[in-house]
Formats: C-alpha cells, sequence, structure tokens
C-alpha cells in the first residue's frame, strides 16, 4: 500500500496530523491517544509496519 492511500484511511477514521519528522510524519489516533509515525516513502509500506500503523491507530 501507498503512504497516500494509508493517509486516506486513518483521515477516514479520524486520525490528524501533528509534526513533520525527517523522514516520517508524526499522526495522532483519537481511539488509542498514540502517536503514529508515517512514513513518508514513495516506495510501498511493508506489510508488518503497515500493519502495526494500523494496529496503532486502532482500525485492526
Amino acid at each position: 500500500m501507498k503512504t497516500s492511500e494509508l493517509l486516506k484511511i486513518l483521515k477516514k477514521n479520524g486520525c490528524y496530523f501533528s509534526q513533520h519528522g525527517k523522514r516520517h510524519d508524526i499522526w495522532i489516533s483519537p481511539i488509542t491517544n498514540k502517536q503514529i509515525p508515517v512514513p513518508r516513502h514513495k516506495d510501498e509500506i511493508k506489510p508488518g509496519t503497515l500493519k502495526s500503523i494500523l494496529e496503532d491507530a486502532g482500525i485492526q
């Protein structure tokens, strides 16, 4: 999954942008109140990383 597709899913589930990092953006989930680092790479996000992001966001 591309980062742009992941961001659409996060926004749809109420997550919001917090800050920029060097290689990652930090998003916050209102469901879990966790900070979620989301990579800004153009490549596909690895399945394990994607699963971890969705779990931290409270989506999966």
